[in-house]
Order: structure tokens, then C-alpha cells, then sequence
């Protein structure tokens, strides 16, 4: 039975892959087999450095890192393989430790929160139907903003859709690009370990918790103010 809902507490705004949903490295191997039938050869871990912004930036990065320019069309095909390559690796994902136990905690303690994630709505679905969303949680997605991270656009969004002011949302992600985003969103930001990136990396881009996955934030709520 959910709780009274302190008109105080904070909101929680989660990124999605790699935060609630062990899918960083299906995007990796998307993005790859993308751009390798563009005729653009990256390494791995080039690409996974780049997880986490928008699609267009990422090629922006891709593009400068290899010296050669992506058109219009390139990048539209580019971003079709990939979604067509995720959508074959979609049997393989799997939610995160802690994450459902985390998300039914918050709602049945009546503490906001939303899915804020830079991918569109139909690469997003295949890790969106994973999760058993309480009723009223918003999902923002990269067809509802105008930028993606590291602008803030989408938590932004996230925020004003709870109703809950930024200086009331703890942003938690998984990579550089969301305690960017979060930074510029002036919202408290916590970093998780299950996207790839180091615990220094994030506390340098702003973090101010670090765990290892969302069982571990589920542990540590009360360090970021949550009193369930």
C-alpha cells in the first residue's frame, strides 16, 4: 500500500540504458555494424565513450574522430542500420540489478519520478517494455525535446511533467553525458557503474553519489535525502 507522499521529497529522473537497463554494450555493437556499412571503421570502445548523447552528436564526435564528413543521408542511414541491428539484439537485454525493486519502492512511497532516455521511442521500447512502470510515470524520450544530452532538455522536460522543480530532481545516469546534462539542468546528480564508465569519470562530470547499479542506490537513498 503506497504511503503519503511527503510534498517535500525530492524526484527521481533516470536515464535509461545502462541506468535501468543492461543495454549499453547492444547499442555499442548497433552502432558498430552502422557505421561499418558506411564504410567507417571505429574501434569499440570509441563508440561506447560516445553511449549516451544524442544520435547526431554522436556521429558529430564519430565524424571528427575519423576525419571524415557524414551527410545527411549518410547519417539517416547510419541511425536506420543501427536502430534495425539493436532491434535483433533486443531478446538480449535485461533489467539491471535492483532495478524493479527500485522503482516499486519509490512508488509505493509516492516519490515522483520518470524515464528520460536521448533514444527515440522506437529503439527505446524494446528496453521500456522491460520495466513494470506504476501508473503516471512519465517516459521522455528523444521525439519530445528539440536537444538531447548533454543538453538538458529532456530532464527538463522530465521535471516539468512531474511538476517538480529542478532544484528537487536527483538526474541518475549512467555516463558523462547525463551529470553533463544534469549540471546544466542546476539538479542534483547521481552516478551508476552499469554503463561502463568509472566511478572518477563521473564524479568529475559532476556526481554527487556514485553507485554500483540501482540495487546498490536502493541501499543508499537516504544518502541522497530520500526518507522512506
Amino acid at each position: 500500500m503506497a504511503t503519503t507522499r511527503n510534498l517535500d521529497s525530492l524526484a527521481f529522473l533516470f536515464d535509461l540504458d545502462g541506468t535501468l537497463v543492461d543495454s549499453v554494450y547492444q547499442h555499442v555493437l548497433a552502432w558498430r555494424e552502422a557505421t561499418q556499412a558506411a564504410g567507417i571503421e571505429l574501434p569499440v570502445w570509441r563508440i561506447h565513450r560516445q553511449i549516451g548523447m544524442s544520435g547526431g552528436l554522436m556521429l558529430n564526435a564519430l565524424s571528427r574522430e575519423t576525419g571524415r564528413q557524414v551527410s545527411r543521408k549518410d547519417a539517416e542511414n547510419i541511425q536506420r542500420v543501427h536502430a534495425e541491428s539493436y532491434a535483433k539484439q533486443a531478446p538480449s537485454l535485461r533489467l539491471l540489478p535492483g532495478t524493479q525493486d527500485l522503482l516499486d519502492t519509490l512508488a509505493n512511497h509516492r516519490v515522483p519520478h520518470a524515464i528520460a532516455t536521448s533514444g527515440r521511442m522506437h529503439s527505446a521500447r524494446h528496453a521500456l517494455k522491460l520495466l513494470k512502470l506504476h501508473e503516471k510515470v512519465p517516459v521522455i524520450t528523444r521525439d519530445d525535446v528539440r536537444f538531447a544530452k548533454p543538453d538538458p532538455d529532456l530532464f527538463l522536460a522530465a521535471g516539468k511533467r512531474l511538476k517538480v522543480p529542478m532544484s528537487r530532481c536527483v538526474i541518475v545516469g549512467d555516463s558523462v553525458w547525463d551529470m553533463l546534462a544534469a549540471r546544466r539542468a542546476f539538479a542534483l546528480s547521481v552516478g551508476l557503474l552499469s554503463g561502463g564508465y568509472g566511478r572518477e569519470e563521473l564524479e568529475r562530470a559532476g556526481a554527487y553519489r556514485v553507485y554500483q547499479d540501482p540495487a546498490d542506490l536502493l541501499k543508499h537513498l537516504d544518502e541522497v535525502g530520500v526518507r522512506l
